[in-house]
């Protein structure tokens, strides 16, 4: 008679499994690394969920995009964390994402915010990052990167990572009809284009580039983790490109409710008090506890640039074109 009992037991424990709801949220690499904020936002909101939060890594930003075209109606994600302002047109015009049907709290973004389907959850100015010590003067246009001989940077692939789409916005927002010459006059300076911004990043540290394609934020790292002020962020005389990073609900999610409980957590104290010091970003709603330390000595660039969505979907195809060119010859 034991074996009945036995099966019923695992039966039972079956079944507690399986009615434990599962909410898989595509990301970006760096965002569920050991030290990004990915670890610490699944356990506060297991806590509170009752259910199983599931990241999973899908190359950088725009790769993001690209794998959820790919699937359709049958991926598996509930929530994509981790495109911005210059995919959220492309990715509206898929049909994959449904509205968010969410009032969200008074947001600290350095635009309006009025999107029904995608909310943001962090925000920062693409910069080029340096090392005070090996590069004491560091270019402070485009014009003058272009100048410097013997400097070599690297950037990221705008067909895959995000920073690297910004990188083509940039240009363009800054340069108009010049962004061909910009980058005729930026292609010897570029040692290498990475696939996402963990592996540019990497190179930078390593001492293989003088400079790399990151955010203001970035020295905010180096100093706070590690005690560290040497990296510093190089202020652009034309301005420096916005970035607004977004999550968006999918419409084909077996867990539209929790998806939806997971966008109003996103907003919550509990998620944006993480992001400071672990995506190394600003928080869309700056937490109860303010910024952290360190962060008071970032510089705001004093110009802010930004195409709106649609006209940064408009110029994309142009603007990759410009820069494919240019890095071909």
């Amino acid at each position: 008679m034991r074996l009945p009992l036995i099966a019923a037991g695992i039966l039972c424990a079956t079944t507690a499994v399986a009615e434990t709801p599962v909410l898989t949220v595509y990301t970006y690499d760096s965002f569920i690394s050991d030290w990004g904020p990915g670890p610490q936002i699944k356990t506060a909101f297991e806590a509170i969920c009752g259910c199983d939060l599931r990241f999973v890594a899908a190359g950088d930003g725009a790769a993001l995009l690209a794998r959820l075209r790919l699937e359709g109606a049958r991926s598996p994600a509930d929530v994509v964390l981790g495109l911005d302002t210059n995919l959220i047109a492309a990715a509206a015009e898929t049909g994959l994402f449904a509205p968010h049907g969410i009032a969200p709290p008074a947001l600290d973004l350095p635009v309006e915010w009025t999107d029904a389907t995608f909310l943001p959850y962090d925000w920062g100015h693409f910069a080029f990052v340096y090392d005070k010590t090996r590069l004491p003067e560091p270019p402070d246009s485009f014009e003058a990167l272009i100048a410097a001989e013997d400097l070599k940077i690297v950037i990221q692939d705008p067909r895959s990572s995000t920073p690297g789409l910004g990188l083509l916005m940039w240009v363009k927002a800054a340069h108009g009809d010049r962004a061909p010459q910009i980058w005729t006059g930026l292609a010897p300076r570029i040692l290498t284009v990475t696939k996402g911004w963990s592996e540019s990043y990497g190179m930078f540290l390593d001492g293989e580039a003088d400079m790399v394609l990151s955010y203001t934020t970035s020295p905010a790292y180096h100093l706070i983790a590690e005690d560290d002020d040497s990296k510093a962020a190089a202020p652009f005389a034309e301005g420096h490109y916005l970035q607004v990073e977004v999550a968006g609900r999918v419409a084909s999610s077996d867990q539209p409710e929790l998806a939806q409980d997971f966008l109003r957590f996103m907003l919550s104290d509990a998620f944006q008090s993480v992001i400071a010091t672990t995506n190394w970003m600003y928080p869309a709603v700056t937490p109860a506890a303010g910024l952290p330390e360190g962060f008071q000595t970032l510089f705001r660039p004093e110009t802010s640039l930004l195409l709106s969505a649609e006209k940064a979907a408009a110029v994309r195809d142009t603007a990759l074109a410009e820069w494919r060119d240019a890095l071909s010859r």
